[in-house]
């Protein structure tokens, strides 16, 4: 079935995320980047809240949202902030808001941004139509890396997490996604940087997959641990995908 949509995973796929450029707190003796250290700083004003009671709260939201998680459900950060809130006590219907507001900008600040991707991407819609299948727990600043990165003129459909409710590898999201470019799961091919999300997810629906290594560390060993399914192609970075789309049969 010849290809007709490309599918692509974000973070670590199109966009980088430097996690190490969050801001070092202390929790529980550990040193750690966290947005913890800034969040707590917006509760200052409204609540008397020790860090360590705060991170202690804050920990048991995100042991919930973990849970969740792990069931293939996505837990919204705006809910995150909402239930913290609520278990705090603070009467305060703009705070969750303002505490996703502090948090995702630390989050765009990790972002980096390669500046071949629009044209790799421009030079594959000639051909395919393109979207984006990405877990992310709030979906406005995922759209806003696209536009940062200069990415959003060359998609054609967007799906986050947060707004499908599911999570990779769940079929659910990668259907919302085939659904919103009209192909079937067999004339499209999904690229991303996660054995177990993308690869695993996309091929047990039919898709054809492309493991992008580019920011996996030691990929031989994680594809030797990984037990799913194997990706059809393995690629070390984006500029190689149009020549191997190219190459369509043969290469999956």
């Amino acid at each position: 079935m010849p290809i007709r949509a490309i599918l692509f995973d974000l973070f670590d796929t199109l966009v980088d995320l430097e996690m190490e450029a969050l801001p070092e707190v202390t929790i529980n003796g550990a040193r750690v980047r966290s947005t913890y250290g800034i969040l707590h700083r917006v509760l200052a004003d409204l609540a008397s809240i020790g860090f360590d009671d705060f991170a202690l709260r804050l920990r048991e939201v995100d042991r919930e949202g973990a849970r969740l998680q792990r069931e293939g459900r996505e837990y919204p950060t705006l809910e995150r902030f909402g239930e913290l809130v609520r278990r705090l006590g603070i009467d305060d219907p703009l705070l969750p808001a303002r505490l996703t507001e502090a948090h995702m900008g630390q989050i765009v600040r990790c972002a980096r941004y390669q500046p071949e991707h629009p044209g790799i991407l421009s030079r594959l819609r000639k051909r395919y139509v393109i979207g984006i299948c990405s877990n992310f727990s709030h979906t406005p600043t995922a759209v806003h890396t696209l536009e940062q990165a200069g990415l959003l003129p060359h998609l054609d459909a967007i799906v986050i997490s947060e707004e499908a409710g599911w999570r990779k590898p769940r079929p659910e999201i990668f259907l919302e996604a085939l659904r919103r470019l009209d192909v079937a799961p067999g004339e499209s091919v999904h690229v991303g940087d996660r054995l177990d999300a993308d690869v695993a997810g996309a091929a047990a629906l039919g898709m054809r997959t492309v493991w992008l290594t580019r920011r996996v560390a030691d990929p031989e060993a994680r594809l030797e641990a990984h037990a799913g399914l194997p990706p059809a192609a393995v690629i070390g970075d984006l500029a190689a995908l149009p020549e191997l789309l190219a190459r369509e049969p043969d290469w999956g």
